[in-house]
């Protein structure tokens, strides 16, 4: 053999293995682009799933409950005539120092309905962080959060959540008289009062099998309706 059919048989050799080289890396590239989409489709699905049953998260105002003004109890009150004259006297010396303290705690029911029906996953909820502001006759006043995280089970039941409020109300209705003030405190937490003075705006951000995802927006919470 000589030099010349040598050269020529290496030389197809050495173009043989270069095609088998460009031919497995391109099957390993195909191959990992399968992968990856595959990874990417179930990552998908994944994050749709998650976002679908955060959506779902629906919240509420309770109820309030051990209301105070000045530190006198409200629970069994109607109407201004329902006060002592010792309450009425204490109320009256703090409205003419320019200060009326209240305390109540104000309860949000959260309800999460991924109980596993209606084609959607059981899932729990746990809600890590829950900025909110409350707005009393659709006065904006304080600001807060929960203390500790706290989980919505998905059973489709609702699990309250107490919200401790203490506020002095004359920064923010100072441009009222005293009766006025007055029987706003008993609409709120009197014998016949009720949450419908109250609104709370909060941006609860929810721990999920992808991390803690926060809501986009702020919902608004009443008590006449589920927000979600």
């Amino acid at each position: 053999m000589n030099n010349f059919t040598r050269e020529i048989r290496n030389l197809n050799r050495n173009r043989i293995n270069q095609l088998g080289l460009r031919l497995r890396v391109r099957v390993r590239n195909i191959i990992l682009s399968i992968v990856i989409l595959f990874l990417l489709n179930n990552l998908s699905c994944s994050v749709y799933e998650t976002f679908v049953n955060l959506s779902r998260l629906k919240f509420k105002l309770g109820n309030v409950s051990n209301f105070s003004l000045s530190g006198v109890d409200l629970t069994n009150k109607q109407r201004i005539e329902d006060f002592t004259t010792i309450e009425i006297l204490k109320i009256s010396s703090d409205f003419a120092s320019g200060k009326l303290p209240v305390s109540f705690v104000l309860t949000v029911g959260a309800k999460n309905p991924n109980d596993g029906t209606g084609g959607y996953k059981r899932t729990n909820a746990t809600i890590k962080s829950f900025p909110w502001r409350l707005f009393i006759d659709d006065k904006e006043t304080i600001s807060g959060n929960i203390n500790s995280p706290v989980t919505v089970p998905g059973t489709g039941e609702t699990v309250d959540i107490p919200f401790s409020i203490g506020i002095d109300l004359i920064p923010f209705f100072k441009d009222r008289g005293y009766e006025s003030i007055l029987n706003l405190a008993l609409n709120i937490g009197g014998y016949s009062g009720s949450t419908s003075k109250l609104t709370l705006f909060a941006q609860p951000t929810v721990t999920t099998s992808l991390g803690n995802i926060t809501y986009p927006d702020e919902i608004k919470i009443v008590d006449f309706q589920y927000s979600n």
